[in-house]
């Protein structure tokens, strides 16, 4: 379909609609035409009313509902609430073996990993075990997916750890860090349930996926480097995670810093844990080898450090973990002052990360067993389970992508894995902590290097070279951001390059000359397609945008602009100037007042030129 503008342009339907014309191919081969008109003017609540609908109910929630009694609306409601009522229902013996094993198996892998990311957030290491028995039973309620394993991870333990030691120093206060640890995990939890509630939870999308590869990236790096102090035996170690203050403290402790023994045990313990990941990688059946492999290395090390005393000689151990379960943490909570301020500035941006990673983790294994996860529910779940972890002595908690994938393997059912997985943590706080007195530092720092090499995508980075540079400078700024200044400057660059990608979206649409493909009907980009040829007399564009305000203006010099080249060029080549501008608009979406007025304007400017505009 195509428009012809006059060169006084009057804006009624009447004459609108008489320029619009539809055309099909008559018996004797000439094309015939016919006038179509307007389409019926619609109302301004109806427009809006369907605008707000398909922005915030796109997925429809309330379809089940329809024409439901009341009692049978109130058994939905719940169970969009708590799911585990839904699938409840159909769980059966089979389901509990897969889920027991699951359970049973990412429990091996995540008390040794807690153990060591609680460090990360320089907490006790029985916080990290904490955080691994309240907010796992929530999901189990609340959560929609399968699959997901909750609990500490690396990346916002260490965010966490680094935006709350730059208020409070955990070295001279650390009750007051603590509070302000839970105060934030209580407003991460605020953050994520209100983002459900109200159903925003496309804001995340405004993370770019190059961004978020490139920050996460970063942050592994970031974190394998601050293994090295544990690795390598070192006491004195920078405050700062940039490569060249860690790598500083490395080398100017290389003479009088480093342990052997402590090397000698980190490094064959690497290896062991590296090879359990390789075999695992190469035979999923195998799964099982690379998930128990960390317990295995706490347990061995543990022993061989007891037998040889060799805490004695300088090998840095674990030392004493409360035993017991989480206590309240409820009064160390600031709702008001300046804690409470500092609380949610941190907590929003932790509780943002940790829902962008359990986001991609869910959709992920959902499309691989081909279930809908429901995003809205999920922000809920995660939401609520940080507000009641906040108040039983948890940090931020989400979901883990190295658990989640044993957990998958482990071939789980439901959600009921992260139950058996909750249970063994409790054991494990009741019974077991003391055992855990000699296990070398240096082993958390092999099981914790082990599991962030994953997060280091290189496959998807060269991916996104490949298809789009612009992409590729947000994923590299973020990475390069976080590696060389600090985990908060990676993810302030991350969101600004993201957000600046939307707005020169925006502001610069595509537009592109078209030319006819010889022996066809056929018209294309000419930059895209070599072989087109441009129609004497003639000047095609076509606008790849909905034309706003915020870009009409772009859209109308860059279509005068053309003209103006493209009448220099034909005058020195000494051919026919343009008669006949003819602006594609088809996938033109939508036009405002500013598109409209950009429009008359080019349009009028065609007509002093001499050469009519279509």
């Amino acid at each position: 379909m195509s428009h012809s503008v006059s060169d006084e342009v009057e804006a009624t339907e009447l004459e609108i609609s008489s320029h619009q014309f539809s055309h099909h191919v008559s018996d004797d081969g000439l094309p015939s035409f016919h006038k179509v008109g307007l389409p019926p003017r619609q109302k301004l609540y109806k427009d809006l009313t369907s605008t707000l609908k398909e922005t915030f109910f796109a997925d429809d929630p309330l379809h089940s509902f329809k024409e439901q009694p009341k009692a049978t609306k109130l058994i939905l409601s719940l169970q969009a609430l708590f799911p585990i009522l839904e699938w409840g229902r159909h769980y059966n013996l089979n389901k509990f073996k897969g889920d027991l094993i699951a359970g049973l198996t990412i429990a091996s892998l995540c008390i040794p990993q807690d153990i060591g990311y609680a460090k990360l957030a320089n907490l006790d290491p029985q916080y990290g075990l904490y955080s691994s028995f309240v907010p796992p039973l929530i999901y189990a309620l609340m959560g929609s997916s399968r699959d997901i394993a909750i609990g500490p991870v690396a990346v916002v333990s260490l965010l966490l750890g680094t935006l709350v030691q730059g208020q409070v120093d955990p070295t001279k206060n650390m009750e007051e860090y603590r509070s302000l640890v839970f105060t934030a995990t209580f407003f991460a939890g605020i953050t994520q349930a209100a983002l459900g509630f109200l159903r925003l939870g496309f804001l995340i999308d405004f993370l770019s996926h190059a961004a978020i590869v490139g920050f996460m990236s970063g942050a592994a790096i970031t974190i394998a480097l601050q293994q090295l102090k544990g690795f390598l035996g070192i006491k004195n170690f920078t405050k700062k995670t940039d490569i060249v203050s860690v790598m500083h403290s490395v080398w100017g402790s290389v003479h009088h810093g480093w342990n052997w023994q402590t090397i000698l045990i980190g490094s064959a313990f690497l290896v062991f844990l590296l090879s359990a990941k390789y075999i695992s990688k190469k035979r999923t059946s195998l799964f099982w080898v690379s998930a128990i492999a960390p317990l295995t290395s706490v347990i061995l090390s543990t022993f061989l450090v007891y037998i040889t005393h060799a805490d004695k000689h300088g090998v840095q151990i674990v030392k004493d973990i409360k035993k017991g379960i989480n206590p309240s943490s409820f009064h160390h909570i600031h709702f008001t002052g300046e804690l409470a301020a500092k609380g949610f500035r941190i907590g929003a941006v932790a509780g943002m990360i940790a829902l962008t990673e359990a986001t991609a983790i869910g959709r992920t294994f959902a499309s691989m067993k081909d279930y809908q996860l429901d995003g809205n529910k999920e922000m809920v779940a995660l939401g609520v389970m940080n507000v009641a972890g906040s108040m039983t002595s948890c940090y931020v908690a989400t979901g883990s992508f190295s658990r989640s994938a044993v957990n998958y393997m482990a071939g789980c059912h439901t959600a009921a894995s992260n139950i058996v997985m909750s249970g063994v943590v409790l054991l494990t706080l009741e019974l077991i902590t003391p055992l855990f007195k000699y296990t070398p530092n240096a082993i958390l720092s092999s099981i914790i290097i082990s599991a962030v090499i994953g997060l280091i995508d290189y496959e998807a980075a060269i991916l996104i070279w490949k298809i789009d540079k612009l992409d590729f400078l947000a994923c590299m700024g973020a990475f390069f951001g976080v590696v060389f200044v600090s985990v908060e400057i990676g993810l302030l660059i991350a969101v600004a390059i993201s957000f600046a990608k939307i707005l020169l979206q925006v502001t610069r649409p595509r537009t592109a000359i078209l030319g006819n493909l010889p022996r066809t009907t056929i018209y294309r980009n000419i930059e895209q397609y070599p072989d087109a040829r441009k129609v004497p007399g003639m000047l095609i564009v076509r606008i790849d945008s909905a034309i706003y305000f915020s870009n009409s203006n772009y859209v109308r010099e860059r279509i005068l602009r053309w003209l103006t080249d493209e009448d220099e060029q034909l005058k020195a080549n000494d051919q026919p100037k343009i008669e006949f501008l003819i602006v594609e608009m088809s996938p033109v979406t939508n036009i405002d007042t500013s598109g409209i007025h950009a429009l008359k304007s080019y349009t009028g400017a065609s007509s002093r030129e001499g050469f009519s505009s279509f």
